[in-house]
């Protein structure tokens, strides 16, 4: 059903999948740092028959080149690069990392996207105290491993065991029990192939540097879905951010998931019968496309 594809970026080489038959609308899948393309394969099965799917590896991860930027601005660059050379107009589905490049592509190209997805968005103020959170020792955690020679199995077994701060007035704990053992394993394979130099701005604080995050947000003009995590669980969009998307998107439809943490169609993937399809099948380029 899919095929392995190269794209070039802004300077770099990008590996992924495209479905190798088919006329129905693309969907770029923008995957979140550290992760892979397949991050998204819970998604197919609900996708798979009413669009034709693609999706790269950002630089730095998978099997895609590494680089020396690794900023936001570097990962948008590339996408504008891809998205640029499609023939036809194009939906984005991003997450986290993803999500923001989804974005900043939506404001360059607003001629070329159809809709975005966007799945918990890091916000400004997320990412200028992330060195503050409990994410910095996770993001550590994710460098020390970073390009790991181990087999999956072992590079698994560490993590799990690995000691992770909790929020804000609870006790230390592992990382492996924050998650299930199949997306720890997972999250151990995506690592095998990282470049560590990715944590570096994101730790740094420097991840949005070279954008201009309020003229992006005024640059998009299509329909955009948000599916805000729960703050409370590791969601990544504050309040004042997640009303600065809905007060500056023309056309934003913005859930709330209450109780679901970051990865919000790993940890429960029914959200995307829920609300994506639901969208999906409103935009124009969906809507007005033959069935058969």
């Amino acid at each position: 059903m899919f095929a392995r594809r190269l794209w070039r970026g802004e300077g770099v080489d990008l590996v992924g999948f495209e479905a190798e038959a088919g006329s129905q609308p693309p969907l770029l899948l923008l995957h979140g740092v550290s992760r892979c393309r397949h991050t998204f394969a819970p998604l197919f099965p609900w996708l798979v028959p009413r669009l034709s799917l693609l999706a790269y590896d950002h630089r730095g991860h998978g099997d895609s080149q590494h680089a020396v930027g690794y900023r936001v601005v570097d990962y948008a660059a590339d996408c504008i690069s891809v998205v640029s050379r499609m023939q036809s107009r194009v939906i984005l589905y991003g997450h986290s990392l993803g999500a923001l490049v989804a974005l900043a592509t939506a404001a360059a190209l607003p001629e070329k996207i159809a809709g975005l997805v966007l799945e918990d968005p890091p916000g400004p103020a997320f990412l200028a105290t992330v060195d503050r959170s409990p994410y910095a020792a996770l993001f550590t955690l994710y460098q020390t491993h970073a390009g790991s020679t181990l087999a999956v199995g072992e590079l698994a077994a560490r993590l799990a065991a690995a000691a992770i701060p909790a929020g804000s007035g609870t006790e230390p704990t592992t990382f492996g029990a924050t998650r299930d053992l199949a997306s720890i394993r997972f999250t151990a394979a995506c690592l095998k192939s990282l470049d560590p130099a990715t944590m570096d701005p994101l730790l740094a604080g420097a991840w949005l540097e070279g954008i201009d995050w309020p003229a992006v947000l005024r640059g998009v003009t299509c329909p955009a879905l948000v599916l805000r995590a729960d703050p409370a669980r590791g969601g990544m969009l504050p309040d004042g951010d997640f009303l600065a998307l809905r007060e500056t998107l023309p056309d934003i439809t913005a859930i709330d998931l209450t109780g679901i943490g970051h990865n919000a169609v790993g940890q429960q993937p029914d959200i995307v019968p829920k609300y994506v399809i639901p969208f999906l099948e409103t935009l124009p380029v969906v809507w007005d496309h033959p069935t058969s």
